[in-house]
């Protein structure tokens, strides 16, 4: 009997420190996303503190008499796909990344999903118009899918090229940039965007949904990587010998 609560005595003991343990790692699992929320949530409240106030309003017409009101550009159709381009190349090139290349496109492709489809249904919610007068700007379709991109690139690149991680948000931030000197967004819209697009990709890697749905990590010889152009959606495959 003696022998049996003594043994008993010791599992107890080891379940006891390694429930501890997980309880700890939750704990700073969960700082670790409260922190990372910091940002992408100040820039949604920044939004919806400045959205149609008199301030960007002021803005939006101070910016478009210096640069001319007939000005217009396409560049931000193209950049916010840049980072997607990056994080390809990377892979081809070899660097190394926290993913396997599914499943970096299994959760760029569900965190464009989710975050589009809360801009989107925002932009029927509020119905506020754009400064050129169409509908549907608040908040940036285009600034969420960039900011969507890069985040997803820097969670892939960060521990192994923290350059290559961060230079995704440089060409988001030049999205969402033009779309405001393109006469296309307010500055709220694009604040909320970006925040959009981050605090979702962020919950996609805190959570890693369908982690174990891979068919392809096993064979490293096949690569297939998406290709975006304005009009044109494809597939690049590619498969050694």
């Amino acid at each position: 009997m003696l022998i049996y609560l003594k043994n008993y005595f010791i599992i107890l003991c080891v379940f006891t420190v390694f429930q501890s343990k997980a309880a700890a790692l939750d704990t700073i699992h969960s700082k670790s996303f409260f922190k990372k929320s910091i940002i992408p949530l100040s820039l949604v409240g920044l939004g919806v503190f400045l959205n149609k106030s008199n301030f960007e309003k002021d803005f939006q017409v101070d910016l478009r008499n210096k640069i001319g009101n007939s000005y217009n550009t396409k560049i931000d159709d193209y950049l916010l796909h840049v980072p997607i381009a990056q994080m390809y190349i990377a892979d081809l090139m070899g660097v190394k990344s926290k993913n396997h290349w599914f499943d970096q496109t299994k959760y760029l492709l569900i965190s464009n999903v989710i975050s589009s489809g809360i801009t989107n249904k925002l932009k029927t919610i509020t119905k506020k118009a754009r400064p050129n007068g169409a509908e549907h700007a608040f908040p940036s379709g285009h600034t969420t899918i960039a900011f969507t991109n890069a985040t997803v690139m820097f969670n892939e690149f960060k521990e192994a090229s923290p350059v290559l991680a961060f230079s995704g948000y440089a060409f988001a931030a030049a999205t969402g940039s033009f779309r405001v000197v393109n006469n296309k967004h307010w500055i709220s819209d694009v604040l909320v965007g970006a925040g959009i697009g981050i605090i979702v990709t962020q919950i996609i890697y805190h959570f890693e949904p369908l982690k174990r749905f891979n068919p392809f990590k096993k064979n490293d010889n096949i690569v297939i990587v998406p290709q975006i152009s304005e009009n044109n959606y494809g597939m690049y495959f590619s498969y050694k010998f």
